[in-house]
């Protein structure tokens, strides 16, 4: 047994790096199981950033729509070119954005080998940093959204995969060009993330390492390392550069200044950044936190590999394996120092970076993924080590190897967040299928939840949805903001004359209600609308002094029902009120 897991053979390098990719096959399985599993499923993020793709296949789609365009403008060029040259040989965006997390988490797995065995030769440790890895993606939803970030795992092992390959000759072709190529793919689909990259490399020519006197930081006398800093960051100054000049179509980014003053970004809002807690908002918070989501637990075994070494290399006779612990473990300090550092600049040029827990949820969580894996490796090999005479105690040893496996093979048996859970399954199909029948540029009105997958399943426009609600872009924000205000104005308004005005100004064919909760008077307190806290006073007093005009149309002007929701025809209702007809309470 100690043979199979710990020594370095052909066989044994293929057998483990074969294991690990049958792991991410076993999770892409899982994935593409909840992903085909019926006609109207779709990815969360994927309703955000796919669904204007839609365009490709169709280019009277989503006409002068607001929200189809504003995503638009933010997808990268590389992102948005792989969409549109699958869409040109007929491959579906949305099918294509359900088959994408396939090939980039087994390129991430196999990335991840690579990067274990070279800072620790042992196939067996390849083996669990790539299981580990494969439990990273597969607990969170950002390679299943086959959205931009999508592409930052395998883009970013990658990297480190070719990094660490600089004593390797020719050392341009080996590390260099293949570092230098990956920048550029970073850069064209998710280009925030080319400054970690710049960071990393830039440390290059810094050095450190413990001496008898004490530990050393100075300079790399390493001409090599000069070169391969030098060419990196001149190729992001190259990619970075055309971003930093281009305009911005939907205004300038929001300041952190002005985010405080907005409730989206409060406590009510849908997308909270501030927290009054300090520890919560620097340290666990969604979009403001250094280390958010923090799962898989036991990657916290990474954070005692320091002492671990420390201790292992005082004791070599009990921990054999830490003489093939590689100088390259280094890298795994530069990318902490790089990731820390940008998190900080992140928060004090708000938004500017954009989010700063972006800069730290999957560089630190690699970072522990192949400590942990170094970890565990010399752990139980120590184990092996200790007690392979001890005949009685064999099944001890095995009991807690086969733990470690069932540990990483099971997880995603186990595991209740997995990406899977991050699947929107459509519940009225009868919703979407009356509207796809609609004209292509017709426009709903609704302050519905249900409404944010008409875009995706129906391919009709929306006003304002509260998926759609992102307050990062100060020209989208205060449009979208004054959309969802007036919607609220005029689905409460007694007076018929303000609901029609409304329909008039916006160009409304049809508005979705819910039966049950759209006219209820406490229902708005837990909506997504609850963060324009002053339309939903008004709408309160509203209620309170009678039914809203648009509520005394609903069931004349009924065209379509599916469960609890009613299509509304704004014609009819524009008719009704045009005629004077007396409205009643229905």
């Amino acid at each position: 047994m100690q043979i199979s897991l710990f020594k370095t053979t052909r066989s044994q390098t293929i057998f483990w790096f074969s294991l690990s990719l049958l792991l991410a096959t076993v999770c892409n399985v899982l994935i593409l199981q909840r992903a085909f599993g019926g006609e109207y499923v779709v990815q969360d993020d994927v309703r955000q950033h796919v669904f204007w793709m839609l365009r490709f296949i169709d280019p009277a789609l989503f006409p002068n729509d607001l929200i189809a365009d504003y995503f638009q403008s933010l997808a990268p060029w590389g992102y948005r070119q792989l969409y549109q040259g699958f869409a040109a040989i007929g491959l579906n965006p949305l099918t294509l954005s359900k088959l994408l997390p396939v090939v980039l988490s087994l390129a991430t797995a196999g990335y991840a080998f690579g990067v274990a065995m070279q800072l620790l030769p042992v196939p067996f440790a390849g083996f669990v940093a790539s299981a580990l890895t494969s439990q990273v993606l597969w607990t969170h939803d950002d390679v299943v959204s086959a959205t931009p970030r999508a592409f930052l795992p395998p883009l970013f092992l990658a990297f480190l995969y070719y990094l660490l390959r600089q004593d390797i000759k020719p050392f341009w072709r080996r590390s260099l060009l293949p570092c230098l190529i990956i920048i550029a793919l970073e850069g064209l689909f998710y280009p925030q993330y080319v400054l970690v990259f710049s960071g990393i490399a830039a440390l290059q020519v810094i050095t450190w390492r413990q001496e008898l006197k004490g530990f050393y930081v100075g300079w790399s006398r390493n001409r090599q390392d000069y070169w391969f800093s030098g060419a990196c960051l001149g190729v992001a100054f190259l990619v970075l550069l055309p971003i930093a000049l281009s305009s911005l179509p939907y205004g300038s980014v929001i300041t952190g200044t002005e985010a405080r003053k907005l409730p989206e970004f409060l406590s009510l809002g849908r997308n909270r950044f501030f927290w009054d807690d300090p520890l919560r908002y620097w340290l666990v918070a969604e979009r403001s936190g250094l280390f958010p989501n923090f799962r898989p637990w036991f990657l916290a075994i990474g954070a005692f590999l320091p002492l671990l070494l420390l201790w292992a290399r005082r004791h070599p006779a009990q921990f054999p394996l830490i003489r093939q612990v590689s100088s390259k473990t280094v890298v795994l300090i530069r990318v902490a120092i790089v990731a820390i550092v940008l998190f900080f600049a992140a928060h004090a040029l708000l938004f500017t970076l954009y989010l700063p827990s972006r800069y730290t949820e999957y560089t630190l969580r690699f970072v522990l993924v192949f400590a942990t894996a170094i970890a565990v490796t010399l752990l139980l090999q120590a184990v092996w080590h200790g007690l392979e005479r001890q005949r009685h105690k064999k099944q001890l040893v095995w009991a807690l190897t086969a733990a470690v496996g069932a540990v990483l093979l099971l997880y995603p048996v186990y595991s209740k967040d997995q990406a899977r859970n991050s699947y929107w399954i459509g519940e009225n199909p009868q919703l979407y299928q009356f509207l796809a029948q609609q004209p292509k540029d017709v426009l709903i009105a609704s302050l519905v939840r249900e409404v944010d997958n008409v875009p995706t399943f129906a391919q009709r426009s929306l006003l304002v949805g509260r998926e759609y609600a992102l307050p990062y872009h100060v020209g989208y924000g205060s449009q979208f903001r004054q959309r969802v205000v007036d919607t609220i104005q005029a689905q409460y308004a007694l007076d018929p004359v303000v609901l029609a005005n409304f329909i008039r100004t916006y160009g409304i064919d049809f508005w979705i209600l819910d039966q049950y909760r759209s006219f209820d008077a406490n229902a708005p307190l837990t909506s997504w609308i609850r963060q324009y806290p002053e339309a939903i006073a008004q709408a309160r007093s509203q209620l309170a002094q009678g039914a809203p005009a648009l509520k005394k149309l609903a069931k004349s002007c009924t065209v379509s029902r599916d469960k609890n929701l009613r299509v509304l025809s704004t014609a009819c209702v524009l008719e009704k009120i045009k005629s004077g007809e007396r409205i009643r309470s229905r």
